[in-house]
């Protein structure tokens, strides 16, 4: 579909219709490639590329390095000039910059572009479409930001990225949880755990999930492990949020926490009718199931009671 297709996260790969480009390797080429990549709406002065890259060499090595980097990148993007009317890369005596009519697709950008779209919205609020493409960015994010590279920025972009990944993650958990899809949200939120272990938020809505989905032991479960994780990691113990939604489960109080996603909802603002229909339904049909529970409970004590009422 897209004539150079290059993938960030996690080790670079970049490909030509279907074909990868082995000339795109080495960390420095790669660091090079990919910070044009990121700013590719700007031109970069070659000086400020070179002390960006090799800020530990002379002036003189360093430019030599960058020219040695350009000549590589420009073999591999546009082998024996096949491209001269659309090469890659724009490179000029002082500036050098993507060119802005090169077709590329690169999985951070789109990443980036559904984590601004979902900025300002809720979990809850989020629309089916506006989640789908969510749940489609978040499966772009296969590692860490150019895994191997150490340079400063690389490792801001890296931690960046991360954070922002981490929370549309959270923003699918309270999107699943609001349409009763609490398998899907539990398995986002293992992969929050597994580069944050000591996410309190994340043990909160995980807690939920479970207890939702009818496993109260799984939630309670939850709890020690977050109790576990946050005096291991920051020798703190969990918040009052966290420790009162721990004793509405454990008292069995399913009414408090199926109530809480249409109250988040009102305090948001989030009212509109279809919206606030679709969460009603979902609770009418939590406390339908509840009170289903109830009466088949008090069948069955009644129908002990009348037993040994009749032995005796």
């Amino acid at each position: 579909m897209f004539p150079l297709t290059v993938c960030m996260f996690g080790k670079l790969s970049v490909q030509r219709d279907g074909e990868t480009l082995k000339g795109v390797c080495g960390c420095k080429l790669q660091e090079l490639f990919s910070y044009l990549l990121l700013h590719r709406k700007s031109s970069h002065a070659r000086e400020s590329l070179a002390t960006l890259l090799w800020g530990d060499s002379t002036t003189a090595q360093s430019k030599k390095y960058l020219r040695q980097a350009l000549w590589q990148l420009q073999s591999a993007l546009d082998p024996a000039n096949t491209r001269k009317d659309s090469p890659t890369l724009n490179v000029e005596p002082d500036w050098v910059s993507i060119d802005p009519n090169a077709d590329i697709w690169i999985d951070v950008t789109i990443f980036e572009h559904a984590f601004l779209m979902t900025r300002e919205v809720t979990g809850q609020a989020l629309e089916e479409r506006v989640a789908a493409t969510l749940e489609t960015a978040v499966q772009l994010y296969q590692g860490d930001f150019l895994e191997g590279c150490y340079q400063d920025w690389c490792v801001y972009e890296r931690e960046r990225l991360q954070t922002n990944y981490l929370i549309m993650l959270e923003k699918l958990m309270s999107y699943c949880d609001a349409h009763g899809k609490y398998e899907t949200g539990l398995g986002y939120g293992l992969r929050v755990l597994r580069y944050d272990r000591a996410r309190e938020s994340t043990y909160r809505r995980m807690m939920r999930l479970s207890y939702l989905s009818g496993d109260r032991t799984a939630a309670l479960r939850q709890y020690e492990h977050c109790v576990t994780a946050l005096d291991e990691e920051l020798g703190v113990k969990p918040g009052q949020r966290t420790v009162a939604l721990y004793e509405q489960i454990r008292a069995d109080r399913l009414d408090d926490i199926a109530l809480e996603p249409v109250v988040s909802l009102l305090q948001a603002g989030a009212t509109s009718p279809p919206e606030l229909l679709g969460r009603l339904k979902q609770l009418g049909q939590v406390l339908a199931d509840t009170q289903k529970l109830v009466q088949q409970g008090i069948k069955a004590v009644e129908a002990t009671l009348k037993s040994s009422a009749d032995g005796n």
